[in-house]
């Protein structure tokens, strides 16, 4: 689950710019962290729609966590792979 080390020479096969491609993978990380709190969000809002009690705060159980890869790694792994397509806009 731990990020490998990224060679620059493999970024450069992927594009020109290092710098455009710490960028692309930055905002697909941060595009992956914002899918995964509205779908908590949502979870959460079915869940206390079912019960009906919104008074209550609703205790976790450590037992029920679930570990997920982390963000930065799941864009890393993207961009490697070519799942990651963008354009440069600023030419």
């Amino acid at each position: 689950m731990a990020l490998e080390p990224l060679s620059i020479r493999q970024m450069e096969e992927l594009t020109d710019d290092q710098y455009e491609a710490v960028v692309v993978m930055s905002k697909r990380a941060k595009q992956v962290l914002n899918n995964r709190i509205v779908e908590e969000m949502i979870s959460e809002s079915v869940d206390e729609v079912e019960m009906g009690v919104f008074d209550e705060v609703e205790e976790k159980n450590p037992e029920d966590y679930e570990e997920l890869e982390k963000p930065t790694t799941v864009a890393v792994n993207d961009f490697v792979d070519g799942n990651i397509k963008w354009e440069n806009t600023q030419d």
